[in-house]
């Protein structure tokens, strides 16, 4: 009797570590199979990947949240819009992106910003930034996208990149001109001394992909 006793409780021992392993923190199994069914069982990793990594860093440092998020992002596969869209300028959510397991500058500035909102950290400390970026012992400069983290109003920046994928403060980050910047609610232009806030956002493709959510 007590072996049989014994044996049953192992089975459920066993049986509830594995619902606590499969268990989803920061999206539903229903967001979860919809994924699977659209992109496949690789999309379906990589979106556990990310629920699990958002989980784990939810006590970790700010510092570390940062990182965290900055790290997972930078492991998607680069490729262009015309070449993984067949559209000039798209704008994936967060799921399209680790969906299709690849995207521009802007997909992983747009992930970064909503995975670390999602972590607790507010919308007036992250923007995401256009910047023109100079290529090192080049003349060639081309259109990019970053994400941007404010300590606190008026402070040195913080710069999540996929082309260089260290953490830097802006002014470690020559290569970079910012132009304008933005968040959920506002729009931000670059100036010699500071950004200058010019209203709302209103930016076409980032009501094209709230509206996607």
């Amino acid at each position: 009797m007590k072996k049989i006793l014994l044996i049953s409780f192992t089975i459920i021992s066993f049986s509830s570590i594995f619902l606590i392993a499969s268990k989803n923190f920061n999206i539903t199994d229903s967001q979860l199979n919809s994924i699977e069914r659209k992109y496949g069982s690789s999309a379906k990793t990589r979106v556990e990947a990310w629920d699990s990594m958002i989980e784990s860093s939810k006590n970790e440092s700010l510092l570390n949240k940062i990182k965290n998020v900055n790290d997972f992002f930078n492991q998607i596969t680069y490729k262009t819009d015309a070449a993984h869209w067949k559209q000039k300028d798209y704008w994936a959510t967060p799921f399209e992106f680790m969906g299709t397991g690849a995207g521009d500058c802007e997909d992983y500035a747009i992930a970064k910003y909503f995975s670390l909102i999602k972590l607790g950290i507010p919308d007036d400390k992250l923007r995401i930034t256009y910047v023109i970026y100079k290529k090192a012992n080049s003349r060639f400069e081309q259109a990019h996208m970053v994400l941007t983290y404010y300590h606190k109003t008026g402070a040195e920046p913080v710069i999540l990149d996929n082309i260089n994928r260290r953490l830097e403060l802006a002014s470690k980050r020559d290569d970079l001109k910012p132009v304008y910047s933005f968040n959920a609610s506002g729009l931000w232009q670059a100036k010699n001394k500071g950004d200058t806030r010019v209203g709302d956002n209103n930016l076409k493709s980032w009501k094209n992909l709230i509206g996607r959510f």
